[in-house]
């Protein structure tokens, strides 16, 4: 089993919130695009939210979403996961990405939403817990689990995740009103 390495964060400098997955699976990383699996909800979500549908050229889809101030990003840089399942995620093998600079460099993120329990869960223990940011910058930060939009989360709706999933809308209202 081979060890598996994420993507490059998706932000442009005024970034207000960021959307956080745990790690690519594997049609993703075939296509080299995040959310690259056909029945992964994320990008027709997006294309409600945002206008960065499906039917849009990779690129124009993360245009969509930098031109509305959402970052992309994974909790992780590096794991040991054989196939595409959160579950099958080694625990201990889980590398998160640099959290610390990528929150200095992107100091108007407010809101940080986490798509799926495995990357909230990431999140709290190999970010929080592991001490990487200081209590100013989680002072500053709303952090929200989302329903994940992975096939395997079938069980919710997509209306149901939609409708959660429009608290992004609801956090770059706030963030720019507070500007």
């Amino acid at each position: 089993m081979a060890s598996i390495e994420g993507f490059p964060a998706i932000a442009e400098a005024n970034a207000r919130v960021l959307i956080l997955g745990s790690m690519p699976g594997i049609a993703s990383l075939t296509q080299q695009q995040y959310y690259g699996h056909p029945h992964n909800l994320f990008w027709p979500i997006m294309g409600e939210l945002v206008g960065a549908h499906p039917h849009l050229p990779y690129a124009e889809r993360l245009a969509q979403l930098t031109r509305h101030h959402i970052a992309l990003w994974d909790v992780m840089h590096q794991c040991f996961r054989p196939g595409s399942l959160d579950s099958a995620i080694e625990e201990d093998s889980i590398v998160a990405n640099d959290f610390a600079v990528f929150f200095a460099t992107h100091p108007q993120i407010s809101h940080v939403f986490f798509n799926g329990q495995k990357a909230a869960q990431a999140f709290q223990r190999h970010v929080l817990k592991a001490g990487k940011l200081s209590t100013e910058v989680m002072a500053n930060l709303a952090l929200t689990t989302l329903p994940s939009t992975s096939p395997a989360n079938a069980s919710i709706p997509q209306k149901i995740k939609l409708q959660q999933w429009q608290g992004i809308l609801r956090a770059l209202e706030d963030t720019a009103m507070r500007k």
